[in-house]
């Protein structure tokens, strides 16, 4: 059986998350009490109905003080060997503020304390789920997603069965757009010779040949991706051994469009040749 916790901040884009695992087949709940999770795992393991065996819950800081029951949880599904990944949602904190401000929706904890704004709830929700950020099998950063792209994100995730092994995700970005939180390994390629400056490139990005070619005809830039190859071959398999569920790694370029694209693109292409399982997102390539 399947079972996915989703969890992370308010705003960051959970329940869109868990309707992109509806429609991938997933039996989803929202917002259940963490006391529950026991006894509704034992009730979709033993059930016969083969939609409850890929489910997916969204438990999160909106239980109020039973959220705090969920470390709890997750201790007794350890000690009883039940099977369950962790997903988290972020999102940088003036995002989330902007979002608050579009919607004119209150955060769960503004009320927590006396003259508490939405940032100082924002603030304090960080704090509180740090703990359950450092024990998420997968973290997804929604901070320049458009729902569109969150969508494709988690059904590439959980397509298949997400225990089946160890992803990696090649995550391409631009910096002008702000680093990736979720990165577990991040290079730089600004240093390498930018087709942005030739005319005939600039609206192209690095999914077509004819960036790729130029990217990749200079020296440096083939050394470059030589030693970053050898590096990535040597450090994998030390992620993989530590027990990692995913690994993203992130190459970024100014606007994230030509170098990174063409670079995250060989690196996906490399690890699946090499047996991986093994993803690719471009970030910001189709930003202005």
């Amino acid at each position: 059986m399947e079972f996915i916790i989703i969890t992370g901040l308010s705003g960051a884009g959970k329940s869109h998350a868990l309707r992109a695992l509806e429609d991938i087949g997933y039996y989803c709940v929202d917002n259940i009490p963490p006391l529950l999770l026991s006894t509704f795992w034992d009730l979709c393991e033993k059930s016969s109905d083969s939609r409850m065996k890929r489910v997916a819950v969204v438990v999160d800081i909106r239980g109020g003080e039973v959220f705090d029951n969920l470390f709890d949880q997750l201790h007794k599904f350890n000690a009883e060997g039940r099977k369950y990944k962790i997903l988290f949602l972020d999102a940088k904190s003036d995002v989330l503020l902007i979002r608050y401000k579009e919607t004119r929706r209150k955060h769960p904890l503004a009320e927590s304390f006396d003259g508490a704004t939405t940032e100082d709830a924002v603030k304090l929700e960080k704090e509180l789920m740090k703990p359950f950020k450092a024990r998420a099998d997968y973290i997804i950063d929604t901070s320049y997603m458009a729902l569109k792209q969150l969508k494709e994100r988690v059904t590439t995730m959980f397509s298949t069965d997400p225990g089946a092994g160890f992803l990696i995700t090649c995550l391409s970005f631009g910096f002008k757009y702000g680093i990736p939180l979720e990165a577990d390994l991040l290079f730089d390629v600004r240093c390498l010779p930018n087709p942005y400056y030739v005319k005939e490139l600039k609206e192209l990005t690095g999914l077509d040949e004819s960036v790729r070619e130029y990217v990749m005809k200079f020296p440096e830039t083939q050394e470059y991706l030589e030693k970053l190859l050898s590096l990535l071959d040597y450090s994998v398999p030390l992620y993989k051994g530590e027990g990692k569920s995913e690994l993203v790694v992130a190459i970024g370029c100014t606007g994230g469009k030509h170098r990174s694209v063409t670079l995250a693109r060989l690196l996906n292409s490399h690890f699946i040749e090499i047996g991986y399982k093994s993803n690719l997102y471009h970030r910001d390539i189709w930003k202005a």
